[in-house]
């Protein structure tokens, strides 16, 4: 997969409110997203080594730098993939792997061996990875997202509400997980503007937003800090 271009910004809600009303005049909407009333839910469990790599290298703003997660959606098995987010400066590249319920379940209790016996080549690297850094399971984070498409340069935008950390929580798939809210993103919203060349001109005066903060907003660091 190619590499794409990632911005991030952070933004009240009531822009959120006003941006997402222009968005739904103008640009279609995910199509996974219509099936669900225009938004849907997505859980993330992060994994990370001993040494928490991932919290280090995002704190310490290195341009190189690798996330892996096991991602759902609207709390159900269909679609479970296990991701590699591949981070190098302003660009990022992600590579999946398609997951049955008990392949994920595998890999949070710390069984990765079906990994190696997968046909696909990312299978057997994510096998590596996990083998060699000793991935374990770190933290859920759950919000809804609300997703619109451009089909120039593929630009997908994204806003990303109610942001909550399960903490240590790994039941992937309980409906019933606790979860509190991130105090960073409180009565905020995550706006992500992915594109693969540039950004058409059209969508950037669309995404004109007033107090908008163009920010490294990692929803993993910022679920984990209070650990630290």
């Amino acid at each position: 997969m190619a590499y794409r271009h990632e911005q991030k910004y952070i933004i009240t809600e009531a822009e959120a409110a006003l941006l997402a009303t222009r968005l739904r005049l103008t640009l279609p909407l995910d199509p996974h997203a219509v099936k669900t009333g225009g938004s849907y839910h997505i859980r993330s469990l992060y994994f990370d080594d001993l040494y928490d790599s991932a919290v280090g290298e995002k704190v310490a703003g290195e341009n190189i730098r690798d996330k892996v997660r096991i991602r759902i959606y609207n709390l159900g098995e269909k679609g479970t993939k296990l991701e590699r987010k591949h981070k190098n400066g302003p660009y990022i590249k992600k590579e999946s792997l398609p997951l049955k319920r008990a392949e994920a379940e595998a890999l949070v209790a710390g069984d990765f061996g079906f990994l190696f016996r997968r046909p696909e080549a990312f299978a057997k690297e994510m096998y590596a990875a996990f083998r060699l850094r000793a991935l374990r399971p770190k933290v859920l984070v759950d919000y809804m997202r609300e997703p619109f498409l451009f089909c120039l340069e593929d630009v997908r935008v994204t806003l990303d509400r109610d942001i909550r950390t399960g903490y240590r929580c790994t039941g992937l798939y309980d409906k019933h997980t606790p979860t509190m809210p991130a105090q960073e993103f409180a009565q905020c919203c995550i706006l992500e503007v992915k594109y693969n060349r540039f950004l058409p001109s059209y969508v950037r005066s669309l995404l004109q937003v007033n107090a908008a903060q163009r920010a490294a907003a990692s929803k993993y660091v910022y679920c984990r800090q209070f650990e630290f």
